[in-house]
């Protein structure tokens, strides 16, 4: 249950000057994240050891934070929603109802710093009022989660497999029961990088031995996927997160699913696809593997042989960079040769520039925006759809 807004929403005026207070420092955006974390530190040292050393990749998941709140003042229900995801997200660093003033009194005094003449006692009360609600509703939403599950899960490597082109299949048991949904996406913590985390999907539904198995693909610079590709081994602990997302199979409203996936974002539709199978085989699923090269169709035997043991899935491929008799083209050209698929729910996974081409594909195809599921393009903490 989300929790309610624990103060009045803004009036359109208030909203008007967060917005246009906004507009002023959107030009120095990177320089004022970096000046509200030497400030933050500065005045309060014993909040330095819940962020990682490097502070690049949190600097940017602040800003992307902020501009979504700003984004949702008008519409609360959205707002209580993606503040309530950050509230209980934030229990995994080790983040109090203590913590939220310091942070709010640095946030105005980094806007101040950088609107300039332009911040006015009416923009600071407007948006002394904004945090007030957002740390209102991240408290909330994380004292209720406390009393429900842990913040964080030990989890032992059970397994690892390479896939080849840099991928690596890593299995693990969690120390305590873990509960999530098929397309749902978890953030994972190696003990090489304390505080840094990233987000993997199982590829797998819920199974009975409680394990979950992650596509892993090293990264340049990625420091969580180099160490998860080049360093885990069996018997290593990991720390997951809470699960977030919503390309769950209980979103959907028809019983025909299209599936789309490109690189690892076969993960997540993989297990949407066990999912599925779990509940009967009750849709019936076309799916479409996408790729530049056919060596880079990774994971495309193991969906073959699933086809073959169910006859409500279809598998396609496209290959966009080689030519290939009966898969060649790129996975917006070959959906809209396959289509209308406006009478299906569509769940994509990969780039994001694959799933922006294949969302205007379908929706130039008759499919309602509301049928196009997809978590966000990166998967960070502080970004939430």
């Amino acid at each position: 249950m989300e929790p309610e807004i624990v103060e009045p929403p803004l009036s359109a005026h208030e909203q008007a000057l967060i917005r246009a207070s906004v507009s002023v420092v959107e030009p120095f955006a990177a320089e004022m994240t970096v000046y509200f974390y030497a400030i933050l530190f500065a005045r309060y040292p014993e909040v330095r050891p819940l962020f990682p050393q490097a502070m690049d990749a949190q600097r940017g998941r602040l800003l992307r934070a902020l501009l979504r709140i700003v984004d949702l003042v008008d519409d609360p229900e959205s707002l209580v929603r993606f503040c309530g995801h950050l509230g209980r997200d934030h229990r995994k660093f080790g983040t109090l109802g203590a913590h939220y003033p310091a942070v709010g009194e640095c946030l105005l005094a980094s806007l101040a710093h950088y609107a300039g003449p332009a911040w006015t006692a009416e923009i600071a009360a407007a948006w002394t009022k904004a945090y007030g609600t957002v740390a209102g509703v991240m408290i909330s939403a994380a004292e209720q989660d406390e009393a429900v599950r842990p913040a964080v899960w030990p989890a032992t490597v059970v397994h690892r497999l390479p896939r080849g082109h840099g991928i690596v299949e890593i299995t693990v048991r969690p120390h305590l029961p873990y509960e999530y949904a098929a397309g749902q996406y978890v953030g994972v913590e190696t003990p090489w990088w304390p505080k840094l985390w990233r987000s993997y999907s199982p590829a797998n539904a819920p199974r009975e031995d409680g394990t979950l198995t992650f596509h892993v693909r090293a990264v340049p610079g990625g420091s969580v996927s180099g160490a998860l590709v080049h360093r885990a081994s069996v018997g290593d602990v990991i720390r997951l997160g809470p699960p977030q997302g919503d390309m769950v199979l209980d979103a959907a409203a028809h019983s025909d699913l299209l599936l789309v996936a490109g690189g690892t974002g076969l993960a997540p539709i993989r297990a949407l696809v066990e999912e599925v199978a779990r509940r009967g085989g009750r849709h019936q699923v076309d799916l479409f593997l996408g790729a530049r090269t056919s060596a880079e169709l990774y994971g495309v035997d193991d969906m073959l042989r699933m086809a073959q043991r169910h006859h409500w899935l279809t598998i396609r491929g496209a290959v966009s960079q080689e030519h290939i008799p009966g898969i060649r083209g790129s996975l917006p050209d070959v959906l809209a040769e396959y289509g209308p698929w406006y009478q299906h729910d569509a769940y994509l996974s990969g780039p994001a520039q694959m799933v922006v081409a294949a969302t205007k594909a379908l929706t130039l195809g008759g499919t309602s925006p509301d049928r196009i599921h997809h978590d966000p393009f990166e998967t960070p903490v502080l970004s939430l759809p």
